[in-house]
């Protein structure tokens, strides 16, 4: 998929899978592109080809590290905003990845799954998603999971579209609607929420990105551009992560003592 595995990556690896627990599901907010090549004096273009790179090299280490779920914000459904050019650039680029990428996938028994509005991307890039999305679906080593055309508030809003639906269908009354129910009709439903969540360029917010699952998600924050974003970087976010407490709400006497929670959904709900 990406580099050749080093001898040096391996030992990093080793050390960071004896050291804690590894992020189960890990969210990566993929953020400066542009300004990595606007401070190299290079169209748009080029950052966004150089972070494809780096998109192949980080899918690579975190399911070589053991990671189960690794969900990407590729283009959000504010990015339509940006000038036509730019989209229409993003878009050939994502096409030519997943035509490049399925036999990678395979070979590294990765499955790929979307979230978002996907019928507002091209028919192209429609297609090649559900080709991709069916040619990787037996795969078990790791889920990578794209968001594509996506935003936290847009997943929420269809989430009460549907259960608004059942309610008028007789399937569930009001008062019925808890965590559950609700979790059931977002688009991640299938997976769990992230452990860790990492944002390149330095920029202290979550940008509209899985609004609902983030509740008790740890957060990395790291100063670097996303083309520049490497192992090194990837490995150093499962080490802080691995040096945090995760309470849950809890006090850290109750989480010494707790036996097999690792993550907000092992609470049981009156807690949560």
């Amino acid at each position: 998929m990406g580099k050749k595995q080093s001898r040096s990556d391996e030992i990093l690896q080793e050390e960071i899978k004896n050291s804690g627990e590894i992020p189960r599901h890990i969210a990566i907010i993929m953020d400066g592109n542009g300004r990595w090549a606007k401070k190299k004096g290079l169209p748009r273009v080029a950052g966004h080809k150089r972070g494809v790179d780096t998109v192949r090299d980080i899918v690579e280490a975190c399911a070589e590290v053991g990671v189960k779920y690794l969900t990407l914000y590729t283009f959000s459904t504010e990015n339509w905003k940006r000038p036509k050019d730019e989209v229409s650039t993003l878009m050939r680029l994502l096409l030519k990845s997943l035509r490049e990428r399925l036999n990678e996938l395979n070979k590294n028994d990765i499955k790929l799954t979307c979230i978002g509005d996907i019928n507002s991307l091209p028919v192209a890039v429609q297609e090649q998603l559900s080709r991709d999305i069916e040619r990787t679906k037996n795969n078990k080593r790791m889920v990578l999971n794209l968001a594509l055309s996506y935003s936290g508030r847009w997943e929420l809003i269809e989430a009460i579209k549907s259960i608004s639906r059942q309610i008028l269908n007789k399937e569930i009354k009001p008062e019925e609607i808890n965590e559950k129910i609700i979790q059931r009709c977002l688009t991640t439903k299938n997976m769990p929420d992230p452990d860790l969540l990492i944002r390149t360029s330095g920029e202290f917010r979550v940008s509209n990105f899985l609004l609902w699952q983030i509740a008790y998600t740890e957060f990395v924050i790291l100063d670097v551009l996303w083309p520049d974003f490497s192992r090194k970087h990837l490995y150093n976010s499962i080490r802080e992560f691995q040096n945090r407490e995760r309470r849950f709400g809890k006090v850290s006497e109750q989480i010494k003592n707790s036996k097999g929670i690792k993550n907000v959904q092992d609470l049981p709900t009156e807690i949560v």
